[in-house]
């Protein structure tokens, strides 16, 4: 009985882990690209994705607060991107997937530029 006890715990413990990385693919469509233009209100530098959140409208000009998910923090600081690096009221242009259910405004971030002094970044993280 005790044997089963553990098999049991172990596998719902393993099933936890694995909700909490999910899969962009089932998350976000990725034959699909959405551009916003807005203001970031913070920059999130946690595992397993860091988050922009940025204030910026839809398509149809409303303003929203849109999740943007990037890299892990670990690949962000290896390319001396810190969490001061975007800073709230920075203007940004992100490019990306946007999520399966497009009332989450949220997407996975294939591309940014900060146009106060022209940077940009657009790639893969290992």
């Amino acid at each position: 009985m005790r044997r089963v006890l553990a098999i049991l715990a172990a596998t719902l413990c393993l099933t936890s882990i694995a909700d909490a990385h999910h899969s962009f693919p089932s998350m976000y469509d990725l034959n699909k690209e959405v551009t916003i233009n807005g203001f970031i209100l913070a920059f999130l530098l946690r595992n397993p994705h860091s988050v922009i959140q940025v204030m910026a409208p839809d398509k149809d000009g409303k303003m929203y607060r849109w999740t943007i998910e990037w890299a892990s923090a670990g690949a962000l600081e290896r390319s001396n991107r810190s969490v001061a690096f975007l800073k709230p009221g920075d203007r940004v242009i992100i490019r990306g997937a946007p999520s399966r259910n497009a009332a989450d405004h949220r997407l996975r971030l294939d591309f940014i530029e900060r146009p106060s002094d022209g940077w940009k970044w657009g790639g893969k993280f290992d």
